[in-house]
């Protein structure tokens, strides 16, 4: 169990996925990962947006906490700095990894419903926020 750290990105009506495909499945997560050792899930979520969105965040509110192998934390957060789409993170460089395929996009509010983003609740969440 690890605990993981989130970010929520809002801008324009849409909100900034991760689009997973692996083993023939597409899905949708939000950007995050991993909380490191010493550091707190303010601090990964920061990290995390960095890696895999190429964009620096200030962190918000936390939205949500779901329990699911260890805690993950999910924090409104806005850009400050950097480009969207442009990570490097080991997910994108790590060709030894066999993890699937990460595609950072834009995806319509209004559309979480209907897509498969994991976790559905936050998903759902998201949407009555900004309803």
């Amino acid at each position: 169990m690890r605990n993981r750290a989130s970010v929520v990105i809002i801008e324009n009506n849409k909100v900034g996925l991760i689009k997973r495909i692996r083993d023939g499945t597409d899905y949708y997560v939000f950007p995050g990962g991993g909380i490191e050792n010493g550091e707190t899930p303010e601090e990964g979520a920061k990290r995390e947006a960095l890696e895999e969105l190429g964009v620096e965040v200030k962190v918000n509110d936390c939205i949500a906490e779901v329990q699911f192998n260890g805690t993950q934390y999910f924090f409104l957060s806005e850009i400050i700095d950097g480009e969207f789409g442009t990570g490097q993170g080991e997910e994108y460089i790590d060709e030894n990894r066999d993890r699937g395929i990460y595609l950072p996009m834009w995806v319509d509010w209004d559309k979480l419903s209907s897509i498969d983003v994991k976790p559905k609740e936050v998903a759902l969440k998201v949407q009555t926020l900004f309803n």
